[in-house]
């Protein structure tokens, strides 16, 4: 049920709470002085997505936090725990908080196949008006969500992207994420103005939206800037990583870079044409330049020059062809692609 088809009849972006102005990281109650809802929130329910991932240590605070937030605002939570193929006792925690909690539901997946996946996953699964995506490691304070639902019952927009106040991340995270908001200005057309994260709300709509697209390879900020109007940011508060260390590695930024410019743009291939076409246009020029100097100064090697001349035009011409081609290929495999984007292999909770 979408927010606007409320029955109730209310108008419609790697523990506990924290925020800066209340000066603790630790805070609860402080959340919704911080903070104030509009009445009209209490009309919803609201469902948050965990993808989770050997975070043993720290799952169980950042959903025991959702709890007791969402409790003192007097807010219908359901919190949904994808495990994505962890190797540590992540899923027995998140098991036996769903056994005791009947706001929680956790499913396991059959293996790792990655965030945006199992964010997938969860969102698919969830029932809320609103839904939030949130990381499994603390480092989003549960009360920093309450500004996500005020924001964006107050607006009535379809995505609003927390913007961090001071993001507690690696000099690499911060390189990868620099280079992938430059993609997405350019692959979905994502505004100057408007930050992405991965800790964000959206109507039900929106995730209806997200949830029929048919592709093999989900991207949940560009498929929610896709199947979104209104956007709008908020600035939250970011934790530092109590425990451990970011999951994020070079291979994984390149991962998730691959994917949105070979699933989602055709600016490889294009490049490709275009080389392959300045190939055949410089071929052409440098046999022009051989058969000119052959016809003033010959040459001593009888068929060097036709040869030469063959070659580069045949393969700056094969270059242009198989990219042609590849690009007809790709847009027909991402409308026939039937690979599973993850398997479920329980669920407990529901």
């Amino acid at each position: 049920m979408s927010p606007a088809s409320s029955t109730d009849g209310s108008s419609n972006e790697p523990d506990v709470a924290g925020s800066d102005t209340a000066g603790s990281d630790t805070d609860g109650a402080l959340v919704n002085e911080v903070t104030p809802l509009p009445e009209a929130t209490a009309g919803f329910t609201y469902s948050v997505i965990i993808p989770v991932f050997n975070s043993e240590d720290l799952v169980a605070n950042v959903i025991e936090g959702l709890l007791r937030t969402f409790d003192e605002a007097g807010l219908n939570l359901e919190v949904v725990c994808v495990n994505d193929g962890s190797v540590d006792r992540s899923w027995e925690v998140i098991r036996q908080l769903a056994d005791e909690h009947g706001e929680v539901v956790a499913i396991d997946l059959l293996r790792n196949y990655g965030q945006h996946n199992a964010n997938l996953a969860g969102l698919r699964e969830a029932t809320g008006d609103y839904l939030i995506t949130m990381d499994d490691d603390g480092q989003n304070p549960p009360g920093e969500a309450l500004k996500l639902i005020a924001a964006i019952v107050e607006r009535d927009d379809d995505v609003v992207f927390g913007r961090f106040d001071s993001k507690k991340a690696s000099g690499l995270r911060r390189v990868g994420s620099a280079m992938i908001s430059q993609i997405n200005r350019r692959v979905f057309g994502q505004p100057d103005d408007l930050v992405v994260s991965n800790f964000r709300i959206m109507t039900s709509a929106v995730a209806q939206r997200i949830s029929a697209a048919q592709t093999s390879f989900p991207y949940i900020t560009g498929q929610a800037l896709l199947a979104s109007r209104r956007r709008s940011n908020v600035e939250v508060h970011h934790k530092s990583r109590a425990i451990g260390e970011s999951n994020y590695t070079v291979r994984r930024i390149l991962s998730l870079v691959l994917r949105i410019l070979f699933s989602y743009s055709p600016a490889p291939l294009r490049l490709a044409s275009a080389a392959g076409l300045a190939t055949s246009f410089i071929a052409f020029a440098l046999g022009v330049g051989v058969i000119g100097h052959k016809l003033i100064s010959g040459t001593s090697v009888p068929g060097w020059a036709s040869m030469m001349v063959a070659l580069a035009f045949t393969n700056g011409m094969t270059v242009l062809i198989v990219s042609m081609i590849g690009e007809y290929t790709v847009r027909v495999l991402q409308q026939v692609s039937s690979t599973p984007t993850y398997v479920i292999s329980r669920t407990v909770g529901r």
